[in-house]
């Protein structure tokens, strides 16, 4: 983890937190999302523990998505990934409007989980957790005019699937446009990243839409609803929102049939397309004022 500092300086070092200075003709800042007043978010919100358990789990598969669980302020899942006959991960993963920050209470979620399923927990062998960015709005260019010139990557460029905030395969797109740079300036890597990004934000409008209706039409406690309409779809229809890559058909399919949500409460929350217009929008609620 570093502190960068201004990428058009003379030497454009970077400070680890150690104090240890490097210096590089360029420094791309990928320290992960910062806040931002021209973007309004969601959050995916999980905390993971890979256990040893004291006799087989008899799973034969995964558990993708467990939402036959308490909803609490969200929409609510648990996934299962059998490692070995007595191993297995098991991830307690929350789509919320502001970051959690009980990781003890996530931690019991998982044990009576385990405890509802029978399997006696041995040891914890690891644990993971973390929040990823869900966008439901934004002011493209202003959220660049932020960085000042500073090339970013990765969920701090925006670069990340806007649903589930996932940024793997944005992440080897990006390194392969900059493989392909002659030019590996802070000012060329600022352009470069700063176009994917904007051809990225272009492609997925559609995806904000689909946020702003699961976060802001409806109970937070009923967003289940919404999840499982989605899930009853076609396969091929499912890996082609995961991949980022709807054809029209895909889309208007998605959005056929009676809404999960309250109607007029969808319509409202399409509207909201910039930060400035779902802020004016939900005013009184303080949800999104902190984003």
């Amino acid at each position: 983890m570093g502190q960068c500092n201004h990428c058009l300086s003379r030497t454009r070092p970077v400070t680890l937190e150690d104090g240890t200075q490097l210096t590089a003709n360029a420094v791309i800042d990928g320290r992960g999302p910062a806040p931002s007043p021209h973007l309004c978010l969601g959050y995916q919100a999980f905390l993971g523990q890979e256990i040893r358990l004291a006799a087989p789990h008899g799973l034969e598969e995964p558990i993708l998505m467990d939402a036959s669980l308490a909803q609490g302020d969200g929409y609510r899942f648990v996934y299962v990934l059998p490692f070995t006959p007595d191993t297995l991960l098991i991830e307690d993963t929350h789509y919320v409007d502001q970051p959690l920050d009980d990781d003890a209470q996530l931690r019991d979620n998982i044990r009576a989980y385990a405890k509802a399923k029978k399997w006696q927990i041995d040891e914890v062998l690891r644990e993971e957790h973390g929040v990823l960015p869900i966008t439901l709005a934004g002011d493209f260019d202003a959220f660049w005019s932020e960085a000042d010139g500073q090339p970013r990557s990765g969920l701090r460029a925006g670069l990340f699937h806007p649903t589930t905030g996932y940024s793997l395969p944005h992440a080897v797109r990006l390194a392969q446009r900059i493989a392909a740079l002659d030019n590996l300036s802070a000012a060329s890597l600022f352009t470069a990243i700063r176009d994917e990004a904007k051809q990225e934000w272009r492609q997925q409008g559609y995806f904000r839409l689909l946020n702003r209706m699961l976060f802001l039409a409806g109970s937070p406690s009923q967003r289940w609803q919404v999840m499982q309409r989605f899930y009853g779809l076609s396969e091929s229809l499912i890996e082609s929102f995961y991949a980022g890559r709807l054809s029209a058909v895909d889309k208007a399919r998605i959005l056929v049939g009676k809404p999960p949500v309250p109607l007029g409460e969808a319509i409202r929350a399409a509207h909201c397309s910039t930060p400035s217009r779902l802020r004016s929008s939900y005013r009184r609620d303080s949800t999104f004022s902190r984003n």
